[in-house]
């Protein structure tokens, strides 16, 4: 199945923190910028760091097989080698999670391996992976 990319614009409060996570923690290539505005490849899609002060982080968190989960969120469906290569990359680098990395919904339609964490401003990512990728849109 081949998927056209997304673009998704996100706001953040320091564009060199920005290029710092983005960039070197979660090895993203920068794309084109300025000095309000960074893009990056975010594995074959368009994410766009806007500077807007105040306008990152969650308002909101849903009850997800016995964890809070911020909204609003973005992220990633890996393949479950890369997502463990991910999360052992940032458990190295000593990220702070929102939900560790860790297994949800055992043994029921749609298991993932998942876990959240926050960007620089605070807004909120999920990594995910399934050890069977037609669990993706499992009922």
């Amino acid at each position: 199945m081949s998927l056209p990319p997304f673009h998704l614009a996100f706001p953040v409060d320091d564009l060199a923190a920005a290029r710092r996570f983005y960039g070197e923690t979660l090895g993203c290539d920068e794309g084109r910028s300025s000095e309000e505005w960074i893009d990056f490849d975010f594995h074959g899609h368009q994410i766009v760091a806007h500077l807007a002060s105040g306008g990152a982080g969650d308002r909101a968190s849903n009850h997800v097989d016995g964890h809070g989960v911020p909204v609003p969120h973005f992220g990633l469906v890996l393949g479950m080698e890369e997502w463990r290569a991910l999360a052992d990359r940032l458990k190295a680098t000593g990220t702070e999670f929102v939900i560790e990395p860790t297994v949800r919904f055992k043994e029921k339609p749609g298991e993932q391996a998942t876990m959240f964490l926050r960007d620089p401003a605070g807004n909120a990512l999920e990594f995910k992976a399934f050890a069977d990728a037609d669990q993706l849109f499992a009922k």
